[in-house]
């Protein structure tokens, strides 16, 4: 709980009511500037053996927090992959920056304990490129060419790390994002997902919103995805992907053993990190006692 009660100091000083700018804020008096937001997330991750570095790809500079050790060459490396952040600043009025104000993404990998550990951010946020339009975090919030620059960066980062596998680990959006990016890799052993947009079709016709026609839905590859082993998270309280969400998706697959997915007293926001470090420990104990 220690990241979301630094993360609600924080912001308490510059916000009063949003909704994690899946939507849109409601009378606020201040939205944070990109360097406030930075500033939050270099706050958190105080971690000096953390780094922050740009990865840089054909078409996006992708933001990211690394935490990287010899441990890495032939093992495992944890991707967090971040939300869609400050999409919209009212229902009509896109917002000119994405950078989220609370950054869940980020909580999840500082309650990871892994030494072997990536935090990439979506494109265009906490960085500034001329490529940036705002169609990146609406219509085309999903991409091929947003894909295309995950898989550059797992490209880049195992060839400097020597990883052989990678688990991909999605909050909100970053959900479909890490979905994507598997499906055309050989080398992600697992994917997990945090309160996951994981049938982006049926998340707009849920909230009445227009369908992402640049986009690409994860639901669309489950034939792919189905060799994967996959762990859902998902919120019992969430009202930005409720667990419909995860079932249109999961429903989809015709073969289901290798997906897995748990349910918490959790909103869209509240409180992943804590729930994530906790499913960790499960998570390890069930690998230890299937290794012995």
């Amino acid at each position: 709980m220690l990241y979301e009660k630094m993360l609600t100091l924080l912001l308490k000083q510059t916000l009063c009511s949003s909704v994690l700018g899946v939507f849109f804020l409601n009378g606020c008096t201040h939205i944070p500037t990109l360097d406030e937001r930075k500033s939050t997330v270099l706050n958190l991750s105080f971690d000096k053996a953390a780094i922050q570095a740009e990865l840089q790809t054909s078409s996006f500079t992708l933001f990211s927090i690394q935490k990287l050790s010899n441990s890495c060459e032939n093992k495992d490396m944890k991707v967090y992959i971040e939300g869609d952040g400050l999409s919209w600043i009212t229902k009509r009025r896109i917002s000119d920056d994405p950078t989220p104000l609370y950054p869940v993404g980020l909580s999840l990998m500082l309650s990871d304990e892994s030494s072997c550990k990536v935090y990439i951010a979506r494109p265009c946020q906490y960085v500034k490129q001329s490529i940036c339009e705002n169609k990146y975090w609406t219509s085309h919030r999903f991409n091929t060419k947003i894909i295309q620059s995950f898989d550059e960066a797992l490209d880049n980062l195992k060839k400097n790390h020597k990883n052989s596998t990678f688990t991909l680990v999605g909050y909100s959006g970053g959900a479909a994002v890490a979905a994507l990016t598997a499906v055309n890799r050989e080398d992600i052993s697992k994917l997990i997902t945090v309160a996951g947009n994981l049938d982006t079709n049926e998340w707009t016709e849920l909230h009445h919103i227009m369908p992402l026609e640049g986009s690409l839905n994860p639901a669309d590859f489950t034939r792919v995805l189905q060799n994967i082993p996959q762990y859902h998270l998902i919120g019992e309280n969430d009202t930005i992907v409720p667990k419909e969400i995860f079932f249109s998706y999961f429903n989809k697959f015709e073969n289901k053993n290798n997906v897995k997915y748990f349910t918490y007293d959790a909103t869209h926001s509240c409180c992943w990190g804590e729930i994530y470090k906790e499913f960790l420990k499960g998570a390890k104990t069930d690998e230890s006692t299937k290794n012995r």
